[in-house]
């Protein structure tokens, strides 16, 4: 830097010699700081009189023409010749000067300016007397005394035009030096002046001529990528650091609006402009204002610019640097880039940043920032915290227009993130989603049907317009990558049509699907429930190739697909086993272990050898109950597997089935917080967990009963519900708390906690209030339910005998059920079978115990289909009970297996005694038998009629197994239940034989059993 880049100063006192940095000149050759000579009249250090060395050479006068090129000629010895060559190359670069007045330091970069930026006119030569004799002082500086004829003032600083940059000189004028007064001198001094503040006025203000346009407003005008390129080199030297924010913003936004972003990237970032911004930004970074810096970062990493570049990296630490004087909006967008470095997996730079979210939510009023911060430290939030975001996300919400779909979309990415799903939010986030529905594209659409499914947020609506829309998008895409996101999208809810569309479609791209693509499609096959055997075949061998480049848990994705849609490749199973083992080996994680065991199991022929077992032995202590749970399902499997095909290992599984006990028992007795407990209870599933801790789990639940509230109640209803474990504690708990905080509670959540008493048959003490009152808060939403949900709560209240005429009038109803129906064929087809026959069941109760209502029954076609075959055959029990009912009551003809009643309600076996109790025949008398108009029927299933002789009674028997009592104690559940109320309205006498009772040790013996079924049936002992 030359001494005109300094700052000005004031001396004093007397001056060191200083050395200005990339200085021309050598160092002794420096002019001093008091009067800077011109550079035609700077020699060697020889040159000056009484030095040794060679003498002056004569001053040579040139011609005009010359002047310039005279004036950066160096002194004609050969001590300066190494100078020359440099020297004349920057006279030609020079505008003509008379002799003695300095040329003008060059700009690095002159652009050629075209259209309003006007070419400054050089400037006009000065003229001045001669120069004096010259003189060397004991510095070793040139000096001329001021009063002799060779007398030359200082050279003028390069001064180019009000358009120019220079840096601002360190000496603009020197008032206090003690010298005589000159008009020469002082006319000089004035033009230095004039040039520093023409060149301070560029720095600080950036004045531009009036026909001069502004750099940002040039980049604006710029078409293409190109055209800002050129703008770059052109004025790269001028260039400031608001400039170069401008520029990666236009070149981000040119990249938007392609198509193939990636070439394009890659392309814009190997550019030799894009260096020169990079190198901008490098020397420019201290001095951008945060919103500059923050947008810089940003935009440099959605140029794929590695995450360990030194610009990124330096960037980073400038930005976190500054991180407690960021605004919201800045802090958002920092987050973001955090996370696109993968910095996430570093809790304590998250930890700080939602530190400073916490210390000021209450003054956040940008909706959009605080969405993406609370996305960003999701996963460090607690639960007092994430309950204050939830609050203010609520009280922010009516702030934004309906039209800010990725704000919603991020609120419901927190929800799942923090595993809440809180359906208020949900609900007005997917108002918005169905208010927007038209702008959605594939991408953000494949989006929310994710969360929605993590969230278990299953929307009718939301899912039938988006079908909507994804069916006219299929002629759209017509290359492998959009097709297969389509393709996972819309084939698990397309109807018959569309999924033979698709699949034919991407049997016809199978050829060009990658190894990811071909996962993606496996998966949503097995949502389908494809059978589709060739396509099935063409993707199991692009997987196959693919094997060895698959994670442990796209294996397991892998295995179940195949399961589920019976493939069968002995040489595809082998080589997937043999991938798992080798993976099982080297893992150490304990949930990758988890998944490879339980992949390991689900294979054709399920089998571990001792390495395996070391390997989950090993990982026992860190488990959780899930984890557990795993290990223990698969071990199972093992073992039933050993039964079939003995091996030497099944005495280890058994040992390990033990270890597994232990664990689960020893995990369950340190939980001191339900919800933590909760949290693990979630998904815990299968004979494993209810045969060995199920009791201890119960146990700790009785012991937290206390942390019972509004938040975790409709979870641990719906986990005692599965378990079929009658708690009479627990579920008077629960009913105390909804009485207590219904206002608190969500109406979506009436569902979970009505659903344990339905199926246990269980009524609270306050029975009638506790159901009222879920009803009454439930019936504004009944229009927001889906019909599906709708279905199975007038289902689970039917089977309490609460039948509110609200919700019935709601269910039974022509708009209702036709919107079911257009529900039902998006549907899985056991869910599908599954409602309906919920509906049927409805249909039939309404019909039996509340005829006041005059709801038809208009299921008889649907029962025809349903049982258009034999009932079931009898097991074990059955047929030792029907033989020795035809033993006892005189003839086989005496007695009917497996009928139907007039609401197709199935019985085991039916008998008819007449008013003396003697049995009837069924040939003996008009009874109506056998079939239904106009449909056939196979074997023993019969239809009975309503006509009896007087006096006789219909007797119906039934043998309760194990599914139609709670599992820990003898109590009918709430079908059975239901199930003999119908059956005593349509005249039957029901009698129940539980399963515990026949297999009981008082009835080991026949006669005994005969004894039992006579007192059940006669009322009396032995006959």
């Amino acid at each position: 830097m030359s001494l005109l880049s300094e700052e000005p100063t004031t001396h004093t006192g007397p001056r060191k010699q200083t050395e200005p940095r990339s200085c021309p000149l050598p160092p002794r050759a420096v002019p001093s700081p008091e009067r800077p000579a011109p550079l035609a009249a700077v020699g060697e250090p020889g040159d000056a009189p009484g030095r040794e060395g060679p003498s002056p050479r004569p001053r040579v006068r040139r011609k005009p023409n010359q002047a310039a090129r005279a004036t950066y000629l160096a002194p004609a010895d050969a001590a300066s010749g190494r100078w020359k060559k440099g020297r004349r190359r920057q006279a030609r670069l020079q505008p003509s000067l008379p002799p003695g007045i300095p040329a003008p330091r060059p700009l690095l970069s002159t652009p050629n300016l075209t259209g309003s930026q006007v070419t400054p006119p050089p400037t006009p030569p000065i003229r001045l007397p001669p120069p004096p004799e010259r003189s060397v002082s004991r510095r070793g500086s040139i000096k001329t005394q001021r009063g002799s004829p060779e007398f030359r003032p200082p050279p003028l600083p390069p001064y180019y035009s009000l358009c120019g940059r220079m840096p601002l000189p360190k000496k603009i004028c020197d008032v206090n030096e003690k010298a005589p007064f000159f008009p020469d001198s002082l006319f000089t001094n004035m033009l230095r002046l004039r040039a520093a503040i023409c060149s301070f006025s560029w720095r600080v203000f950036r004045f531009r001529p009036f026909g001069c346009e502004p750099l940002i407003s040039q980049m604006d005008k710029c078409t293409n990528e190109e055209q800002l390129f050129d703008l770059i080199e052109e004025n790269k030297a001028i260039i400031s650091e608001e400039e170069v924010g401008c520029a990666f913003n236009i070149l981000w936004q040119f990249q938007k609006q392609k198509t193939g972003l990636l070439k394009s990237v890659e392309c814009i970032r190997n550019h030799p402009q894009f260096l020169t911004l990079y190198n901008l930004t490098t020397n420019k970074m201290e001095l951008m204002n945060d919103d500059n810096l923050v947008n810089v970062l940003y935009q440099i990493q959605q140029f794929a610019v590695e995450s360990h570049d030194p610009l990124v990296e330096a960037l980073v630490t400038e930005a976190w640097r500054r991180l407690e004087r960021f605004d919201m909006n800045v802090l958002a967008k920092f987050s973001t880039c955090l996370a696109d470095q993968h910095l996430h997996f570093s809790p304590i730079k998250w930890e700080k940043i939602a530190d400073i979210v916490s210390r000021n939510l209450e003054t956040i009023q940008d909706f959009k920032s605080l969405s993406v911060l609370m996305v960003s430290i999701s996963s460090l939030t607690s639960q007092r915290f994430q309950e204050q975001l939830v609050k203010k996300t609520e009280l922010l919400f009516d702030t934004i227009d309906s039209s800010q779909v990725n704000i919603a979309r991020r609120i419901v990415q927190f929800l799942r993130n923090i595993k809440y799903s809180y359906y208020p939010l949900l609900e007005r986030c997917n108002k918005v989603f169905l208010s927007n529905v038209d702008d959605l594209d594939l991408d953000f659409i494949s989006k929310i049907f994710s969360l929605y499914h993590s969230l278990q947020f299953h929307n009718f609506q939301f899912i039938l317009i988006t079908k909507k829309r994804l069916i006219e998008m299929i002629p759209l895409f017509d290359q492998p990558a959009t097709f297969v996101k389509l393709f996972v999208v819309l084939g698990p809810v397309a109807g018959p049509e569309e999924k033979k569309r698709l699949e034919s479609t991407i049997l016809l791209m199978s050829e060009e699907l990658t190894s990811q693509q071909a996962l993606a499609v496996i998966g949503a096959m097995e949502e389908m429930e494809s059978r589709n055997l060739r396509l099935i075949k063409r993707i199991a061998s692009i997987l196959h190739k693919n094997l060895e480049n698959y994670k442990p848990i796209e294996l397991l994705k892998i295995t179940q697909a195949l399961i589920v849609l019976h493939f069968q490749s002995k040489e595809f199973f082998v080589k997937l086993r043999e991938l798992l083992l080798s993976y099982l080996k080297i893992s150490v994680k304990t949930s990758e272990i988890s998944i490879l065991v339980c992949a390991i199991s689900k294979l054709p022929s399920p089998h571990l050898d001792e390495v395996g077992i070391s390997r989950i032995e090993a990982v026992l202590p860190q488990c959780d109950l899930n984890d557990l749970n795993s290990f223990a399902t698969s071990v199972l499997r093992w073992i039933h597997y050993g039964h079939v095909y003995p091996d030497n290992t099944t005495g280890k599984q058994l040992k390990l089935l033990q270890k597994l006990d232990h664990y689960g028992h020893q995990r369950l007795q340190k939980y001191n917080n339900l919800n933590s407990l909760c949290e693990e209870l979630k998904s815990l599933k299968g004979d494993w967990f209810s045969e060995s801790l199920l009791e201890e789990t119960v146990a700790t639940l009785q012991r937290l009963v206390d942390e019972i509230n509004y938040t975790n109640v409709a979870g641990i209803a719906y986990f005692i519900s599965r378990t079929n474990y009658l708690n009479t504690l627990l579920l008077d708990k629960i009913a105390s708390v909804v009485l207590q905080q219904i206002e608190k509670i969500h109406p979506f959540a009436i569902f979970a906690i009505i659903l344990p008493f339905s199926t246990l048959n269980y009524d609270p003490p306050q029975r009638d209030e506790f159901f009222g009152t879920c009803i009454q808060h439930l019936n504004s939403y009944l229009s927001l339910l889906d019909p599906l949900r709708i279905v199975f709560l007038g289902f689970f209240l039917a089977t309490l005998e609460y039948f509110p005429e609200d919700l019935l009038k709601t269910i039974f109803n022509i708009k209702f059920l036709s919107r079911l129906d257009s529900q039902l064929e998006i549907l899985y087809s056991t869910l599908n079978r599954k409602v309906q026959f919920r509906l049927m069941e409805l249909n039939r109760a309404v019909c039996l115990e509340c005829p006041e209502y005059q709801i038809p029954w208009f299921h008889d076609r649907f029962c025809q289909q349903l049982y258009n075959k034999d009932i079931g055959s009898l097991n074990g029990a059955q047929q030792q009970i029907y033989k020795m009912l035809a033993e006892l009551l005189g003839g086989i003809n005496c007695v009917k297996a497996s009928v139907l009643t007039p609401y197709y309600h199935p019985i085991d076996f039916e008998c008819i005694l007449d008013k003396r109790k003697k049995p009837l025949p069924y040939g003996s008398h008009n009874i109506t038998l056998g079939k239904l108009p106009e449909m056939h029927w196979e074997s023993n299933t019969q239809i009975v009629g309503s006509r009896l002789p007087p006096g006789a009674e219909r007797i119906a028997l039934e043998f309760l197994d194990i599914r139609a009592f709670c599992r820990n104690i003898p109590h009918l559940k709430g079908k059975s239940a239901m199930k003999k109320r119908h059956l005593e309205i349509l005249g039957y006498r029901v009698i129940q034989i539980p399963h515990l009772e026949w297999n009981s040790m008082a009835l080991s013996t026949k006669d005994a059993r005969m004894d039992y079924l006579r007192e059940r049936i006669f009322g009396d002992g032995k006959s």
